[in-house]
């Protein structure tokens, strides 16, 4: 059987990262997991080398520092063996916006946009060369309900939304694919680090993050360029796209439009 190559997976000390990193090594990938927490991440490596018997590599950095960020970019540049990247590395704030501390804020920023960007792009712009790659973007449905959520963590989200529907129409023709994933609440250790629970939310809208990666698996099996794992019904995603592409025409005019009454 042919090797499926490496996986390069961010965030993938705990939650949804490390649990790519357990769905892919048993596919087959070897990994190179990327987090902050050497223990646990080498913990996980050894894991996974004795269950699924791949290789695992260990590449410790902090996605918050643009110097590591250019480390992990290095790596995806350099290593032929890297076949898929998830792009999964994320943090949210705890605090509402207008309360925030600023600079709290911005290191979000660095890491939900600026770090994902700068990883995707270097990835798109390898596998572009070689024909063949596949990039998983982990967004969120707050992309889509901005006004239910934290403001900034909504717009990392959308950036990560937009980037992937984007990126996707210009590196497919060259053999490249890119998905985005659009979790709801999934039980991970991301409300605990903020210093909140799930235990505020009905339990039926909580999803366990071995189904949630299972499905974004699926999805990315199945061809989908976005999926929304608790989404029972793709046409009503179609829908959503049809009534925003129709916009199109009326985007960008030459005159204003006539209820606002400029001559």
């Amino acid at each position: 059987m042919a090797s499926l190559g490496t996986a390069l997976v961010t965030g993938a000390s705990s939650g949804i990262g490390a649990t790519y990193a357990d769905r892919l090594a048993k596919r087959g990938y070897d990994l190179v997991l990327v987090a902050r927490d050497r223990q646990r991440l080498e913990a996980l490596a050894a894991r996974l080398t004795a269950e699924a018997g791949v290789a695992v590599e260990v590449l410790t950095a902090d996605l918050t520092e643009r110097s590591d960020v250019r480390r992990v970019e290095d790596r995806i540049r350099a290593d032929a063996a890297i076949t898929l990247v998830v792009n999964n590395a994320g943090m949210v704030s705890p605090t509402p916006l207008i309360e925030a501390d600023i600079d709290e804020l911005e290191t979000m920023i660095e890491l939900n946009v600026v770090a994902a960007h700068r990883l995707a792009v270097a990835a798109s712009q390898v596998f572009a060369k070689r024909g063949k790659g596949t990039i998983v973007n982990i967004a969120s449905v707050v992309a889509l309900i901005p006004e239910q959520f934290h403001g900034t963590y909504n717009a990392t989200k959308a950036f990560i939304l937009n980037l992937t529907q984007s990126l996707n129409v210009e590196a497919a023709p060259h053999g490249v694919r890119v998905q985005a994933v659009l979790p709801g609440l999934t039980r991970t250790e991301i409300f605990d680090r903020a210093g909140s629970s799930f235990d505020r939310f009905p339990p039926d809208r909580v999803m366990d993050v071995g189904d949630l990666v299972d499905a974004a698996l699926a999805g990315l099996d199945q061809g989908e360029t976005i999926t929304v794992p608790s989404l029972p019904d793709t046409a009503d995603w179609q829908v959503l796209t049809a009534a925003r592409l129709a916009l199109g025409p009326n985007l960008s005019r030459a005159k204003p439009a006539a209820r606002y009454g400029v001559a």
